[in-house]
């Protein structure tokens, strides 16, 4: 079961690929600044996944007008994220959890991942939160059924 609300996002450092080279980002780092918005997401380049990265691309005013910033996380390599990100225009940062350390802190990972279809293992659960400035989670979703998209309205309800 996912992280609930009311508790502390624990803290993390991940890596992204920018035209700069690969870049760390810490999570506590936007405490005291902004909300943060986190989508975990299975893997780059399936149907959709592509879905929920170009619908959060194509209305991240509204999110950033609502104070958050938004973050994509997948246990893809930093360098599969950044080819996604400039094949789709991706104008957020997606964060690589290749480790898978960050989905288990969440407790987002699936055991297996499209048992009899795909069977992999280690897969991050398509999940959303949302994290307050002080750092503590106000809102989590998360589904057993990756066809599921995030609930758009209820992550910005959380914000406003």
């Amino acid at each position: 079961m996912a992280l609930q609300t009311n508790i502390p996002a624990p803290d993390f450092t991940l890596k992204y690929k920018d035209k700069d080279g690969l870049q760390d980002f810490t999570l506590s780092s936007n405490f005291g600044n902004s909300q943060t918005v986190l989508l975990f997401f299975p893997l780059a380049f399936t149907g959709v996944c592509m879905s929920e990265m170009c619908t959060i691309r194509d209305t991240l005013a509204e999110y950033q007008s609502l104070g958050a910033t938004v973050y994509g996380i997948s246990v893809d390599s930093p360098f599969t994220q950044e080819v996604m990100s400039k094949q789709e225009n991706i104008n957020f940062k997606l964060l690589s959890d290749f480790n898978r350390e960050v989905s288990k802190a969440f407790d987002v990972l699936y055991d297996v991942f499209l048992p009899g279809k795909l069977g992999f293992n280690g897969v991050s659960k398509r999940s959303a939160f949302v994290i307050n400035q002080d750092g503590k989670i106000t809102y989590s979703w998360s589904s057993d059924d990756p066809a599921n998209l995030p609930p758009f309205d209820e992550i910005q309800s959380a914000l406003g």
